[in-house]
């Protein structure tokens, strides 16, 4: 019986949401359509007031990832001919 209880614990919140999605509940919509609507809103500009140039964004200085790989090998001589 305690077996079953701990398989079945992780899957709880799952079983939740799948039981809330069933009965036509949409968990977090009207939060996703606020969020929307704020989005919207701070992307309107105002007619009244004059759109300020943009400067160019200088390129970034931080190397990482791909980036940060490439520049490591690109140092190394070949491997020595055995």
């Amino acid at each position: 019986m305690t077996e079953l209880v701990t398989f079945l614990l992780p899957a709880l919140p799952l079983l939740a949401l799948l039981l809330t999605l069933l009965l036509g509940r949409y968990p977090g919509c009207e939060a996703i359509v606020r969020l929307a609507e704020r989005i919207a809103a701070r992307r309107r500009p105002d007619l009244g007031t004059a759109e300020r140039p943009r400067l160019p964004r200088s390129p970034s200085l931080v190397r990482s990832g791909g980036l940060l790989l490439a520049l490591s090998l690109s140092g190394r001589a070949p491997p020595a001919a055995a």
